[in-house]
């Protein structure tokens, strides 16, 4: 490939803003706002954006492929491409790109279609991921988040750690006063060598703790650390299965550059309803660490996440406050819950229409098969041990097969006399497929309103869910 006039522009536009990242690291550095560790961390992370793009770029074509369209421009305001093309040499860390791959060894691929007049096809699901390059974070957001929110979590840990270290001496007293004097002492200046400084802090009388307080103390990640989404993608999946896919994949194609995994699709708790799960990579290597953050969400709730950001601007803008930073949490959090649960809805309702699809194909499969694997979805539907344990799992089989055999569930229009052996095989493998695919609800009211047997299985199997997380 030979150098252009655009690449030359876009390694001198790219190689000032280095220079302009570098000396405000420096500057923060110098005015005691990081001390020398975080300062070393941000120059790895900032030093050579280009080669670090590039590295997001290698990392994404192996995971992916090539290109199944044209890349795009992407602008964060709209959440939505830009009618602008974009060549390999206008690739750069300064913009943010979309780009649509295939996910090969999709394990729905080609199983969620529906046949229209004729000979027409349309795809219900599609193995199209589309992947959001998000542009180099800027350094001043970065350090507000390192000296912000990152290093007040980061001293809650220290002062909650020796609390709880020396109130095992029951010492209680002791530890809350200890506790206090962390805040005050951590609040005055940056500091990340939380050891030391407490040692320094606790004094004479707590020798024989001093061991396990320091082992406990280092485990506690520095605020620096924290930071791992400077170079970031989003990858947007139909449905929670293909991004667990993905994931599994990249886990296995590359165990020793995995940092991190949080699969949160299912998780309840969270008091926003948020689902989705994110994976950091090292596309450094073992001694320099470079993390790439990698958020992986369902198509429908990415639109809802962008309602989301509204809110919480308009909460903001709301607040009558001298700092524009403190918002009504509890009134943002209760917005975007009902955002989220509508996202988790409409999810849901796919997921429902593809129980309905499936139906046909699973019975015409089983009568196929005559008592042998289902070869045409070997390996699929695969339960996720993340939430569901394989207790919960046999409960909710016991139930289905309870429920076929007294006929609540049966197989309507069957092509041929099906006996109920094969008909707890449809339903079953149906059953395992709403496990794997459907979201839980954090609000139970909600049901999908259809009086179809697809629509009354999906409805019965998430009361299962429901029964056992309230447990």
């Amino acid at each position: 490939m030979f150098a252009t006039k655009d690449d030359d522009s876009n390694l001198l536009a790219t190689k000032l803003h280095d220079e302009k990242n570098l000396e405000a690291i420096e500057k923060a550095f110098a005015e005691e706002r990081i001390d020398s560790a975080t300062r070393d961390y941000l120059n790895t992370l900032y030093s050579d954006s280009k080669g670090c793009f590039y590295e997001v770029f290698l990392y994404i074509g192996k995971c992916f492929g090539a290109p199944k369209a044209a890349v795009q421009a992407y602008d964060y305001e709209t959440d939505s491409p830009v009618n602008k093309q974009i060549t390999i040499s206008d690739i750069n860390p300064l913009e943010p790109y979309l780009v649509n791959h295939r996910l090969d060894g999709d394990p729905m691929r080609n199983q969620f279609f529906v046949a229209t007049k004729g000979h027409k096809i349309d795809l219900a699901v599609s193995s199209i991921v589309t992947v959001i390059v998000g542009a180099q974070k800027s350094i001043s957001r970065s350090l507000d988040k390192i000296t912000g929110k990152y290093y007040n979590d980061y001293v809650n840990e220290v002062a909650q750690t020796a609390y709880t270290v020396i109130g095992r001496t029951k010492r209680l007293a002791s530890a809350r006063a200890i506790s206090d004097k962390i805040h005050e002492t951590f609040s005055k200046s940056f500091i990340t060598d939380a050891s030391a400084k407490v040692l320094g802090i606790i004094g004479s009388g707590h020798e024989k703790i001093s061991v396990e307080l320091v082992r406990e103390l280092d485990k506690i990640r520095k605020p620096y650390a924290r930071l791992e989404d400077v170079w970031r993608i989003k990858c947007l999946f139909d449905l929670v299965p293909q991004a667990r896919t993905f994931i599994e994949r990249i886990c296995n194609m590359w165990p020793d550059k995995i940092i991190a995994v949080r699969d949160k699709f299912f998780d309840i708790t969270n008091p926003r309803g948020y689902r989705d799960a994110k994976l950091i990579l090292n596309i450094g290597t073992a001694d320099k660490v470079i993390p790439m953050e990698i958020i992986c969400q369902v198509r429908t709730f990415f639109e809802f996440e962008h309602q989301t950001h509204g809110a919480y601007e308009k909460a903001r803008k709301n607040q009558k406050s001298d700092d524009p930073k403190k918002i009504v949490v509890g009134k943002f959090e209760n917005i975007t819950e009902t955002l989220h649960l509508e996202g988790i809805k409409k999810y849901n309702a796919i997921i429902c229409d593809c129980v309905e699809d499936l139906f046909d194909r699973i019975g015409w499969n089983i009568l196929y098969s005559a008592g042998n694997e289902d070869m045409l979805f070997e390996g699929f539907p695969k339960i996720s041990t993340v939430y569901y344990p394989q207790k919960i799992t046999d409960i909710i089989m016991e139930k289905v097969d309870n429920a076929v055999e007294n006929e609540v569930f049966y197989v309507q229009n069957a092509p041929a006399k099906l006996t109920k052996d094969q008909e707890i095989r449809i339903f079953r493998w149906m059953a395992k497929f709403i496990l794997v695919s459907a979201m839980p609800y954090s609000n139970s009211n909600w049901t999908v309103n259809t009086d179809t047997m697809s629509g009354k299985f999906f409805n019965f199997i998430m009361k299962e869910l429901e029964r056992y997380y309230k447990k």
